[in-house]
């Protein structure tokens, strides 16, 4: 069950929370408010804001989800129409709410168009790579 769940659906719910909890301007400002701040070797301090938390957590999920991508089956078939719906949604957002009209929120869309078409991609060639390892046994 847990393997049919697309990670990628995390990071565009936590935005969605932020973005509709705070509204559109308040989302905008949230996302950029400073959560922590690093001292560098340098002397500089490496500021961290809730966008670059998100961020992180999209990166993390789609490393995740590139990792379950060649499972094969009923599963792998769900996720990705779940992941297709998922990137409907963040398109729909993105293009008609201005609370998703941000860099950060373009950057999740496209992390999760990347993870529907290599799913689609590892399903279209699997098959094609298997027939080629059965044509070189039969040799």
């Amino acid at each position: 069950m847990l393997n049919l769940f697309p990670l990628m659906a995390i990071p565009v719910l936590i935005y969605n929370v932020m973005a509709f909890g705070a509204g559109p301007q308040g989302a905008l400002a949230s996302l950029q408010s400073a959560r922590f701040a690093i001292p560098m070797a340098s002397g500089a301090m490496w500021v961290v804001t809730s966008g670059d938390v998100v961020m992180i957590i999209a990166l993390l999920m789609l490393f995740a989800e590139m990792l379950k991508a060649p499972s094969e089956g009923r599963a792998a078939i769900i996720r990705q129409a779940l992941l297709l719906a998922i990137f409907i949604i963040c398109l729909i957002e993105f293009l008609l709410f201005s609370a998703f009209a941000s860099s950060l929120f373009f950057l999740i869309t496209v992390m999760v168009l990347l993870n529907m078409a290599s799913g689609f991609i590892i399903a279209i060639s699997a098959p094609r790579s298997e027939a080629l390892m059965i044509d070189d046994d039969a040799e």
